[in-house]
């Protein structure tokens, strides 16, 4: 990687400050910014380091106006996040791509498979199923029977893919990712013991899905499982049987969503939330870290926090007075012994 800071610019739509010829040959935190690296400021707690890091080139933001001098060169952009973003795709793009069938691995005859597809080796490829073309399949990777894979997916290293599943273009499975496993379905019978139900339905993930790494989504008893377009599924998520997950919605880890839960559009949730069964959760709902949702959420774009959920200001509030709580409860002891005293 070698690039000036001109080049950079142009690729951003970004405006330079300072010497255009600057080359960088790598990246680097801004805290810990070497020579000849590119870093950005994004975060406006972050604004110290600038003064002090030895990057080369720094992305700002355009509303960014420093309080002392900057001895790197700065590329002002709209927004600094999203251009290193789409930076490091630029690079990611220009890397070289792997093609081709490695040995030993296994692709039935049946399947079908587009142009330049990569296969690793010790993968299994089922029958009649459907690759599409520049998909990479890992190392270890399992396809069932009668899968599809769109165009320019990644299928990393240990995914297990069960077999009817269908999986959109441009999305990233990562590594330990299990797409079709058995809903949770048993009957309890009159003797205490539980027959199992069986899952006949698959998992339809649409296109620019990522689903991060030992993340399980469950086959559906009928019909479908369902991930649409735009998800972001962080590590370690569980989404049970006849889920839907909406448009780009956002997933963080060690959250869990109970069967048959409806997640609408453009939603944020954080680590280790947790959703109960057959509720539908309204479109643009964010839910705060360890957040329970036990009963239904009536309303769009509401915030909420705790468990079970509530509205996170409220939540705020009430939490002041919770942590008063041994206080108060002093202060009513005392008050209860002056009553009983007089």
């Amino acid at each position: 990687m070698e690039f000036t800071a001109k080049q950079i610019a142009g690729l951003i739509q970004g405006e330079i400050e300072g010497n255009e010829n600057q080359v960088v040959r790598d990246v680097s935190k801004i805290e810990e910014g070497r020579p000849e690296t590119l870093t950005f400021l994004a975060n406006p707690k972050y604004e110290h380091y600038i003064y002090t890091t030895e990057a080369s080139v720094v992305i700002v933001n355009k509303s960014f106006k420093p309080g002392k001098p900057v001895k790197a060169t700065l590329i002002k952009v709209d927004d600094a996040y999203r251009a290193l973003a789409r930076l490091l795709q630029f690079y990611e793009s220009s890397l070289p791509k792997k093609t081709g069938i490695e040995q030993p691995s296994f692709i039935h005859e049946t399947s079908e498979m587009g142009d330049l597809v990569y296969v690793g080796a010790f993968a299994y490829i089922g029958e009649k199923t459907k690759i599409g073309k520049n998909v990479q399949i890992w190392p270890g990777a399992f396809i069932g029977e009668g899968v599809s894979i769109g165009d320019n997916t990644i299928v990393y290293s240990g995914v297990k893919i069960y077999k009817h599943c269908k999986i959109g273009s441009d999305c990233i499975l990562h590594a330990g990712a299990v797409i079709g496993s058995d809903g949770f379905g048993f009957a309890p019978g009159p003797d205490g013991e539980y027959q199992k139900i069986p899952q006949v339905g698959n998992v339809v993930i649409e296109d620019l899905v990522e689903i991060g790494a030992n993340t399980t989504i469950d086959r559906a008893t009928m019909g479908s499982t369902i991930i649409r377009r735009g998800a972001k599924l962080d590590n370690l998520v569980q989404v049970a049987h006849n889920v839907e997950i909406g448009y780009n919605t956002v997933i963080a880890a060690q959250s869990g969503i109970a069967g048959s839960t409806k997640i609408g559009s453009n939603c944020m949730f954080g680590g280790q939330t947790g959703i109960s069964g057959h509720l539908k959760v309204p479109d643009g709902t964010r839910l705060a870290a360890q957040t329970g949702v036990a009963g239904p959420i009536k309303k769009e774009n509401t915030a909420l926090m705790g468990s079970p959920a509530f509205d996170a200001m409220q939540y705020h509030r009430s939490y002041v007075i919770f942590k008063k709580l041994p206080d108060l409860y002093k202060q009513l002891q005392d008050i209860q012994q002056k009553i009983a005293e007089k």
